[in-house]
Order: C-alpha cells, then sequence, then structure tokens
C-alpha cells in the first residue's frame, strides 16, 4: 500500500510555496489591504479550490489527509502549474496523474529542428494531428513534403490525397489503413480540437477510401517496423520507428532508415 508519509513534509513545501508566488491579481481577486505575508492566503486558495479552509490547511501542514486526482487537478489550474509543475504535484501526493487533454497546435522547438536536420536518414516531425512540422533533405526527397503548402503539408492528408505518396507506398491499400488506425490513438487524445475535426471532415469529402477504413473504428499499435517504398520503380524496404522529442507539446519525431539485408514484407 503506496503511503505519503515521506513525501507530506514535500508535498506541503510544494504547496505553500507556490502559493505565495501568485498575488491576488494573478486569479482575479482585488489586492485588499496590505498583507502581512506574500501571495494569495490561504483562505483564497481554498475558496478557489472549492475546499474548506480547515482541510485545505490541513494539507499545507503534511497532516495524514487523502486527496483526490480531480482535487489536485483543480488545485493545479488555482495555482496555476505549469505541465512539469503539475506532474511533480502528482507525484508528491502519490495519484496517478490524469492525462492532459491532447493539443495540436505547436511549434518544433529549434533544437529539435536541428538535430533533424543534423541525421542521416529521412526524417521528419510530426503533432497529434500529424501536422509536418518540419523535415530534413532526405524525407523532402522521399515524400515530397515541400512541394505541398504548408497548410496542407499533413501526413495523413497527403496519404489520401497525394498521387506521389500514394504511389511511393508499395501496397497503399494494406498500408494505408494500418497508418490510419495509428492516427486513431493521437486522434482519441484531441477529439475536441477543431482542426483534428476538420481534417477528418475534409477527408471524408475527398477520399471515399478514407471514409470507409476510418469508420471501420480500427486501432493499432504506434506505427513502427518495416515498409516496402518504390524508388525509381524499385521496391526498397525501409525500418522506421517514431520516438516522442517532446512529450509536453505532443511531437514525435518519424526516421526512416534502409533495412539491411534487402527487400522484406511491408509491416
Amino acid at each position: 500500500m503506496r503511503t505519503m508519509e515521506k513525501t507530506r513534509p514535500d508535498l506541503a513545501a510544494f504547496l505553500r510555496a507556490r502559493r505565495e508566488r501568485l498575488s491576488p491579481a494573478d486569479v482575479g481577486l482585488p489586492s485588499g489591504t496590505r498583507r502581512r505575508t506574500p501571495g494569495l492566503r490561504r483562505e483564497e486558495v481554498a475558496a478557489l479550490a472549492g475546499v474548506g479552509l480547515t482541510w485545505y490547511t490541513w494539507l499545507e501542514q503534511g497532516r495524514d489527509i487523502g486527496v483526490s486526482a480531480a482535487f489536485l487537478d483543480n488545485l493545479a489550474r488555482v495555482l496555476k502549474l505549469d505541465a512539469a509543475e503539475r506532474r511533480h504535484l502528482f507525484l508528491l501526493a502519490h495519484e496517478r496523474l490524469p492525462a492532459e487533454p491532447g493539443k495540436t497546435w505547436c511549434v518544433l522547438p529549434p533544437l529539435v529542428r536541428r538535430l533533424m536536420h543534423d541525421l542521416p536518414h529521412p526524417a521528419y516531425v510530426i503533432n497529434l494531428r500529424w501536422d509536418v512540422l518540419g523535415f530534413n533533405a532526405s524525407a523532402d526527397q522521399l515524400f515530397g513534403f515541400g512541394t505541398h503548402a504548408p497548410e496542407r503539408r499533413n501526413l495523413l492528408w497527403l496519404l489520401f490525397t497525394d498521387p506521389l505518396l500514394i504511389e511511393r507506398f508499395v501496397g497503399w491499400q494494406q498500408q494505408a489503413p494500418q497508418m490510419l488506425s495509428a492516427f486513431r490513438r493521437d486522434f482519441a487524445r484531441a477529439t475536441q480540437e477543431a482542426d483534428l475535426l476538420e481534417l477528418i471532415n475534409d477527408l471524408e469529402r475527398v477520399s471515399p477510401d478514407f471514409k470507409r477504413w476510418w469508420h471501420q473504428h480500427e486501432v493499432q499499435a504506434p506505427c513502427t517496423g518495416v515498409r516496402q517504398l518504390l524508388i525509381d520503380d524499385q521496391p526498397l524496404a525501409f525500418e522506421h520507428t517514431s520516438l516522442t522529442v517532446d512529450e509536453d507539446r505532443h511531437l514525435r519525431l518519424v526516421v526512416y532508415a534502409r533495412e539491411q539485408g534487402g527487400v522484406t514484407t511491408a509491416s
């Protein structure tokens, strides 16, 4: 059985420090009279979090009281914790961290872009919507990302609408639904994002194959393994894998490398 005995002092200190760094204006409260201590008062945090003052005071004092994941999530919002601080709060409280709602919009960090360009293999970075946020020259040569406008540089869109990509994936009729089923996992993490729903609606209008496979609700493990790509009329086997490069931004680096040992069946 898990116990908070060892982490209660750290949890109490963490909550006090985060409370004291906030001003009333930060949470929409009037400044009022001069305060004896910095930051918000305990009663203000308790009221904003929807709990009693005595209960919150005991929590800050490190007493043996239980907390729920829902309360911790609400407290993280009140204290304006960022993703790393929210994760730390849940770890100190020995609670399972609820998944953060997936976000599709993000900017590719410069370091990730530089590392991607330094790779000797075709590589690109996608978000939850499978927008191709960056790619190196080898990936552009392989998939032709640069020939498309940035707003249409989406891997799922190109997979079902770009003749080059449809021809490049050997056995497209088998590979496309496999990739679509992998995309569905990301869709489940960000289903409320308007741009993601717009992408699905657009694809249903232009691609009967997409519409048919999408409504089959197939789900598979992450895309990794071997694929055959048609290069200069020759099927070549490429190993491919997906690496998380920024968990908070939901960014993944996809890398293709020629398989050693010849052509094999795509997976």
